[in-house]
């Protein structure tokens, strides 16, 4: 059972991985190499639990205390009591949902590891918007994608941003990084993947005549917002595709693009 210990000090250095939520560049470059990231809100803890992310400890204004009393009863991490005040004293802003959880990272599985045992994989460009790759993740998780890659620069899943966005499915669809852009995407296709690139360019092809969802193994490749895939990932595609607009609209948010795009590709999929 979990130790719960009212704090009163916002510089009580037990708080310390609660610190400055709201300092981006901090933030990320300090949870990957301290191998914690921070789920926020109840259903998002509850997610991480059940996903086998080890708790280092969470963070209750008084209030969420009885209803988190069963996961509390279970851990062994310490479980810290402040008031909403203090809490926001900690993290730079007000904790609306009440509950916060630093949780311990689990090692990356490689982007081999991941291709060997799936058919329908996402890879993502220079994605650096966390709400984006939040969202994107959420529809991976939804409609049917097997898994994401990421290029390296991409930002990180478990920022809390991203987390949060995504309701949790960060933790139910598998993700690696590839270790080279755009050489990486070789040992996709050397996989078995078919590459195809989602872009508005009115070279591509429609999705609903490109078919994915009737190709044995797909990669979808996104853009980031505004700028898109680049002319490097463009070139690597085995195929392009573009959802087809209506009204004078050329493009979509690439978290809603994704969600259609992700319809198109798992619909009708093989069975494994």
């Amino acid at each position: 059972m979990a130790d719960l210990i009212t704090v009163e000090d916002p510089d009580d250095p037990r708080l310390s991985d609660y610190t400055g939520l709201t300092d981006v560049e901090l933030r990320r470059k300090r949870e990957p190499a301290e191998g914690l990231f921070i789920a926020e809100g109840e259903k998002v803890i509850r997610r991480a639990k059940e996903a086998g992310y080890e708790m280092r400890s969470m963070l209750l204004s008084a209030k969420w205390v009885d209803v988190m009393r069963d996961v509390i009863d279970e851990l062994p991490a310490p479980v810290y009591a402040v008031s909403p005040e203090l809490a926001e004293q900690v993290t730079g802003y007000h904790v609306h949902r009440g509950a916060l959880a630093s949780m311990q990272r689990k090692p990356l599985p490689t982007a081999a590891d991941l291709l060997r045992t799936t058919r329908r994989v996402v890879i993502m460009e220079s994605v650096n918007d966390h709400t984006n790759i939040g969202a994107i993740f959420r529809s991976a998780a939804a409609l049917g994608m097997d898994a994401v890659l990421l290029s390296p620069d991409c930002a990180d899943p478990l920022y809390r941003r991203s987390v949060k966005v995504s309701m949790g499915a960060v933790f139910s669809v598998p993700y690696a990084r590839l270790d080279t852009w755009p050489k990486g995407l070789e040992s996709v296709r050397e996989a078995g993947f078919t590459l195809i690139a989602l872009t508005p360019d009115e070279k591509a092809r429609p999705l609903d005549e490109a078919a994915p969802h009737t190709m044995d193994r797909v990669a979808l490749m996104l853009g980031a917002e505004g700028d898109g895939l680049s002319t490097q990932a463009l070139v690597a595609a085995d195929e392009w595709v573009r959802i087809p607009m209506s009204h004078g609209v050329d493009s979509l948010n690439v978290g809603a693009a994704a969600a259609v795009a992700f319809y198109a590709v798992a619909t009708g999929r093989p069975q494994a």
